[in-house]
């Protein structure tokens, strides 16, 4: 269970809580074991060392899936960087179904998807655990849910709209308004060069509870 371990910190009590009451912990992955081997193969000490971090940190994390990229990984793990200098990724975790592109972290600490190009859904792993439990949050509190795609997510109007700063958006964002929030999802559009892909999802009649939560 997720309380056997500690939970992350730097997110809101909101993720906090869907991690300790949804997810759950399988072992840590030792990367030192690795180390001589990828150094052997060309990897710099630096960046074996952002794995090791990363995986010190959410190795192991099992999350229920998220309502796109079929779930997102099945759990947070890392795996041998891959270059050249200085776009560095490495893998954040296998894939739940069969996927045409991989879930990596970028050379900055990004958390996105790799299909030869680099697409980064949001600016930290934080980010993607926030968006994840925001959507699990939104889902369970809207009294509606509706779904565009294509061309509708560009019309989507966002005026009066704040964006929700937690979630770190890059190409996904999420936006706050005074009863809905809307999710926007464009990675899968961007990294497979396939604008009719991008989704959002408005979830509204939402209270004060259902826009926040415990987003302390």
């Amino acid at each position: 269970m997720a309380s056997m371990r500690k939970i992350p910190t730097g997110i809101t009590l909101r993720a906090k809580y869907f991690i300790r009451a949804h997810g759950h912990w399988a072992d840590r992955a030792d990367i030192e074991q690795y180390r001589a081997l990828w150094i052997e193969h060309g990897v710099p000490k630096d960046q074996i060392d952002r794995v090791a971090a990363y995986e010190a940190v959410w190795g192991g994390l099992a999350l229920p899936p998220s309502p796109h990229y079929d779930g997102g990984p099945r759990t947070l793990s890392g795996d041998v960087p891959e270059g050249p200098a200085p776009d560095w990724h490495f893998e954040a975790g296998l894939q739940r179904t069969a996927l045409p592109y991989s879930f990596m972290i970028g050379p900055n600490g990004e958390f996105g998807l790799h299909a030869g190009n680099w697409v980064p859904l949001h600016s930290t792993v934080e980010g993607w655990v926030e968006a994840v439990a925001l959507a699990d949050h939104a889902r369970r509190c809207a009294r509606t849910t509706k779904t565009v795609t294509g061309d509708a997510v560009d019309d989507l109007g966002l005026e009066g709209f704040d964006p929700v700063p937690e979630v770190a958006g890059l190409s996904d964002t999420w936006w706050r308004g005074t009863d809905s929030l809307i999710a926007i999802y464009r990675g899968e559009a961007e990294v497979m060069n396939a604008p009719q892909c991008q989704t959002a999802t408005i979830y509204g009649g939402l209270g004060q509870w259902g826009l926040r939560g415990l987003d302390s």
